[in-house]
């Protein structure tokens, strides 16, 4: 960031063309880019999944908490950085925010993994479907515990 406070993505806003949209942006930038990068998740996830349990041919369950580990690391950075701009001015801090971040994580992962167990592995729906329903429960989740509980504003 420079001088002015902006990040990459207030100064695309800026461009010609999409200056229109700015005061739009401006008020809802949290929940877009939180959706932007939940949307990067989401596919990074189901690219992971299917590589997982389609070409080296794991199991659903392991192969979902693999992906859960890389997508959780990917997101820890990017809610921190561009979502919440929750930065922190002590080592203290950054690591309550981390274990914060994680725990919220695994209780949703918990949810998604019983959700795969139940309709995938017990009732034998469509992985990819169940897949996907499992991953909207998860960032509508995921969200309300980062804005309200791990990076909420003082």
């Amino acid at each position: 960031m420079g001088n002015t406070g902006e990040d990459i993505f207030d100064r695309i806003m800026s461009l010609p063309g999409l200056g229109i949209m700015k005061p739009w942006y401006s008020k809802h930038k949290e929940v877009l880019l939180y959706l932007f990068f939940g949307g990067l998740v989401v596919f990074l996830n189901l690219a992971l999944f299917v590589l997982f349990t389609k070409r080296f041919g794991w199991g659903a369950l392991f192969a979902n908490v693999v992906a859960w580990v890389i997508c959780v690391l990917f997101q820890f950075i990017t809610n921190r950085t561009w979502v919440f701009d929750a930065t922190t001015d002590s080592a203290k801090g950054f690591f309550a925010q981390l274990a914060g971040f994680f725990s919220g994580r695994l209780l949703t992962l918990g949810v998604e993994e019983l959700m795969l167990f139940v309709f995938i592995e017990q009732m034998q729906w469509n992985d990819m479907l169940v897949k996907l329903i499992a991953q909207i429960v998860v960032i509508v989740s995921n969200y309300v515990i980062s804005k309200f509980f791990v990076f909420k504003q003082k």
